[in-house]
């Protein structure tokens, strides 16, 4: 019969730490593109996920940029090469991130593009030695970021990535929990920094998207359309095991009282526990195609998000929780320096080592 994994309560290693965290940097290094970006549109296979072109590409190279520069900022390493290697990536940044729009009628990956660049956006600002002009500059191109954000949200509150029954100059196929999750956090932190002006009315209407997303044991429903269905397989805590710490963080940034700390380390219990229902469907081709609905590029996403939820704990309690988390991340870092969880064309390696560098800075 099975058993339940034993998990050791010992601390991380921090030398084994910061050995994997320089090693996933090296892999940037190595792969980062000769304009300053990371992934492209290569490495094709049988089944592709859905990707209009151009804009869904671009959609798709901002965000693994933005992920992949932020972890490579997060990981603090002060070599030459690592910094050359930022402000290569800024200057494509500053040109490339105006021009993200949404692809067309049926895909608004975009979003994404937005969220991930306005806390890359942090990132670059809160390293020391930024000038007031260019903390200036910053702050100017994250607020493009916002404003195109409001133009994409959803008319139920929330945002989401695809459109296809109904095409509307607005958003109005619904939005997913985690999507909407995702540009919660990105705003809260954008706004904080840069003193950003949002609108209170808009916001609250996302937090609620979520809300209405999330059932009686803290698990959160994929999408809107799926509320009326909350135990169909993904719906359930074992499939939205990586929902689950992005909603409650930011549920909890954006002052739901509901988000209480057990609530917290409740979620970080199941994602711990339960890490192999996401693990199975971790690197497999097919999209939902393993138990629980579980796609591969759910895994990375739900590790990140629940070092935030670590974060938000009282420090007292993030300890056990940094050790439980990093050794998880350590385990899958691949021979070549790299994290990976999806084959989403040539950006799969770039945005899960993204990921897993600033999991694992938060776990020092």
């Amino acid at each position: 019969m099975p058993v339940a994994p034993v998990l050791e309560n010992t601390p991380l290693d921090s030398a084994v730490l910061e050995s994997s965290i320089t090693k996933g940097v090296d892999f940037l290094l190595k792969t980062q593109n000769p304009d300053g970006s990371w992934g492209n549109a290569t490495r094709t296979k049988g089944l592709n996920i859905y990707a209009p072109m151009p804009g869904a590409h671009h959609a798709f190279r901002m965000g693994t940029t933005s992920l992949a520069l932020a972890g490579v900022i997060a990981s603090n390493d002060k070599r030459s090469e690592v910094s050359a290697a930022i402000e290569h990536c800024e200057a494509w940044m500053f040109r490339e991130m105006p021009k993200l729009r949404r692809a067309g009628g049926s895909t608004i990956y975009n979003n994404w593009g937005h969220a991930y660049g306005l806390r890359a956006l942090v990132a670059l600002a809160n390293r020391e030695g930024v000038t007031k002009e260019k903390m200036a500059e910053y702050a100017k191109l994250a607020q493009t970021q916002v404003k195109s954000l409001w133009t994409n949200q959803d008319i139920d509150g929330g945002w989401g990535y695809y459109g296809f029954d109904s095409v509307t100059a607005q958003p109005s196929a619904g939005s997913n929990s985690f999507t909407s999750a995702t540009v919660l956090l990105a705003m809260k932190e954008a706004s904080v920094f840069f003193k950003l002006k949002l609108e209170d009315r808009r916001i609250g209407m996302a937090v609620k998207s979520i809300q209405r997303q999330r059932t009686p044991d803290f698990a959160y429903t994929y999408a809107t359309g799926h509320i009326k269905r909350p135990r169909y397989s993904i719906n359930r805590p074992a499939g939205s095991l990586a929902r689950t710490p992005a909603c409650n963080a930011a549920l909890r940034e954006w002052g739901d009282p509901k988000i209480t700390d057990e609530v917290l380390a409740m979620g970080l219990d199941r994602l711990i526990k339960r890490n192999g229902w996401l693990d199975i469907g971790r690197k497999r081709p097919k999209p939902h195609e393993t138990h629980f609905a579980i796609s591969g590029y759910f895994y990375y996403y739900g590790h990140y998000y629940a070092s935030e939820n670590i974060l938000q704990l009282p420090d007292d309690q993030q300890g056990e929780w940094k050790s439980k988390l990093g050794k998880v991340i350590l385990d899958k870092q691949e021979s070549d320096g790299s994290w990976w969880d999806y084959a989403l064309y040539n950006y799969g390696h770039a945005y899960g080592t993204g990921y897993a560098l600033t999991t694992l800075a938060r776990c020092r």
